[in-house]
């Protein structure tokens, strides 16, 4: 599936949410990994405010890619954003949204 990038130079960009492990399953507890470098992936919430309107994006970030310290509130840079369409169909239910995923999150200022 294409994916598409985002411009961020204009915004103001915040955490909103710490990173987590982005786990393949729940039940087992297996971390989703970089198909690329095999890094783990982690999941950060981010605030981005552009042109008046603000929203919340959980945005992936291989582990590489991420600073030790961000803390909800912490302004930062995105690197290489991209949004992705995705659908699946599990258990007869077709589920459908849009994923975002970064090369790297820096603090403002590093």
């Amino acid at each position: 599936m294409p994916s598409f990038k985002i411009d961020t130079s204009t915004a103001v960009v915040f955490v909103a949410t710490a990173p987590t492990p982005k786990l393949v399953s729940k039940q087992t507890g297996e971390r989703a990994m970089d198909r690329e470098s095999g890094a783990g992936l982690s999941t950060v919430g981010l605030l981005i405010s552009d042109e008046g309107e603000g929203n919340l994006y959980q945005v992936t970030v291989p582990e590489t890619g991420l600073p030790d310290g961000l803390t909800p509130g912490m302004p930062v840079s995105v690197i290489g954003l991209k949004a992705r369409d995705w659908e699946n169909t599990f258990n007869g239910q077709t589920r459908h949204g849009i994923s975002f995923r970064a090369v790297a999150i820096t603090p403002m200022g590093a």
